[in-house]
């Protein structure tokens, strides 16, 4: 293995780097530099040779050529082990590169800032740093790649031991492949739009494994994805025990949920599904709501609201008999994490996720073996104006308002999905049935005398007018529905024999 003589050390994020170059200049390692960097080193009393005065062509075109000369790729690439490689260097002047230390310019920093233009974007496309970083991990027998900060005290410590052995050079190597595969990444999501692409790349830095996934015998971690924002960068407030891979997917339906419900609003998720869902004057009513939708199943699940938590709604939570695992909102009163983090028994292992609410937009991939599917986000939220009339009698505007609100509500629940609501409350969810009819008699089984006066909401078509049967017996007095099949016409017979109100959106809302 190569020994350490010559290093180019040219980050862009620049932590720690004098600390590190003094201690590779203490070890006799000679370094070469981009201006940038050169002018940070020389000020901490470091002697550096400047790219552009090794290779003899200077910086051009505004700095956006630096290091694409042979001298550094040759230096970088040179095989030391190869006699050829290295007589083809000795007669060009071409030194071994033995260390880069690089990471790359602020990409992903510059799209997340609010107004930023596509010129200032593209100026932020490094171009450089990825080919001198590909260069350093293909060459890795004989050339360290350095891109994180927190790996240099470790290389200090090899260095000094002798132990730059194959398996840690590998493994930087990778390191240096993904930190390049993360920002072309991030790059092509933000020029590809919204387009389905041709190809789609999905990288993800790895955040911290979990303690398992579904299940105990299944291994899981949570990755970032560039630029990323939702549960995945949520801030966890508190002391709970860490996250696991069902409290993640559950707190992200329920956000989801709760997002596309008015404020203030809020949701109870129990196993991927809203078992409980309110919208009402005040945030502790919301609540109250919510819970009472469903209190057997809320307990131990997942809450989400669409403001921020005030101390009374964490009284409310803290009550006994209440217990739950995951709180997620867009923040919380710091009366209110007191309350949360110390009085429930509970309150050391909740778990208080800070997160703006998700937008709509964006694509949503789902795994197959040996592949993926790829798919626009949901993003359609039901609207007043949605509302096709088909039957005699035209919804009330107190049925109207909870028919939005139970459709919405719908469009997050497994399919089969039925609810049932009344007051923007939900009283009833069948979810997940192989038939419709049974996710209606589930709905029903849950609202119990609630469901006298309820609206109801299928997330798609009726096939047959069995399950709205079910619901009119219940009590039901107004439907929504998107409406297509080809039993349409018995579903609104049934519905003005009955006389009840029954509207159609012609908008499916599946959820697999």
């Amino acid at each position: 293995m190569t020994t350490i003589k010559r290093a180019i050390v040219a980050p862009y994020d620049k932590t720690q780097i004098a600390e590190l170059a003094r201690a590779l200049v203490d070890r006799g390692i000679e370094i070469l530099s981009t201006h940038g960097t050169a002018k940070v080193l020389r000020a901490a009393g470091l002697k550096v040779i400047e790219v552009q005065d090794y290779t003899g062509f200077p910086e051009i075109l505004g700095g956006r050529v630096k290091t694409l000369h042979p001298k550094i790729h040759g230096g970088l690439l040179g095989r030391r082990d190869d006699p050829e490689h290295v007589a083809q260097m000795a007669t060009m002047g071409i030194h071994p590169i033995d260390l880069l230390v690089l990471n790359l310019y602020p990409f992903v920093e510059t799209i997340a800032r609010p107004g930023v233009t596509l010129p200032e974007a593209i100026e932020q496309i490094d171009i450089g740093g990825p080919a001198m970083l590909r260069a350093a991990a293909k060459n890795h027998p004989h050339v360290v790649p350095l891109v994180d900060a927190r790996d240099y005290p470790e290389f200090l410590r090899r260095l000094d031991g002798d132990a730059l052995d194959p398996d840690y050079r590998k493994g930087l190597a990778a390191k240096a492949f993904r930190h390049t595969a993360l920002y072309d990444a991030a790059i092509a999501g933000y020029l590809g739009g919204r387009d389905l692409p041709a190809a789609f790349v999905l990288a993800g830095e790895r955040v911290e494994e979990l303690r398992y996934g579904e299940n105990p015998h299944q291994r899981a971690a949570l990755y970032r994805v560039p630029g990323g924002k939702g549960i995945a960068t949520a801030q966890v407030l508190g002391e709970g025990k860490q996250l696991s891979f069902n409290n993640l997917q559950d707190a992200a339906g329920a956000y989801a949920t709760v997002a596309d419900l008015p404020k203030p609003s809020a949701v109870v998720v129990k196993h991927s599904n809203p078992c409980g869902a309110a919208a009402k004057g005040t945030l502790l009513d919301a609540f109250r709501g919510a819970w009472e939708g469903d209190p057997i199943s809320a307990f131990g699940g997942i809450l989400a609201f669409n403001a921020e938590v005030t101390p009374d709604v964490a009284e409310a939570i803290a009550e006994p008999g209440r217990f739950v695992e995951v709180i997620v909102a867009p923040g919380f009163d710091p009366a209110a994490l007191e309350i949360l983090m110390t009085k429930p028994k509970w309150g050391k292992n909740v778990r208080l996720l800070a997160c703006p609410l998700p937008g709509a937009g964006g694509f949503e991939v789902h795994g197959l073996p040996g592949g993926f599917l790829l798919q626009e986000a949901d993003g359609k939220a039901t609207q007043t104006s949605d509302l096709k009339v088909v039957t005699k009698r035209a919804p009330s505007e107190a049925e109207e308002r909870d028919l939005v609100f139970a459709q919405r509500v719908c469009k997050h629940v497994k399919s089969n999905a039925i609810v049932l609501a009344k007051g923007a409350m939900v009283v009833g969810v069948g979810a997940g049935q192989m038939s419709r009819v049974d996710a209606a008699r589930i709905a029903v089984q849950k609202a119990g005398g609630r469901a006298q006066g309820a609206v109801f909401a299928s997330d798609a078509f009726l096939p047959f007018n069995d399950a709205l049967e079910v619901a009119l017996d219940a009590g039901v007095t107004a439907a929504i529905q998107p409406g297509g099949s080809r039993n349409d016409e018995a579903c609104i017979r049934l519905a003005d024999e009955r006389g009840i109100a029954m509207v159609f959106t012609g908008v499916r809302h599946f959820l697999h």
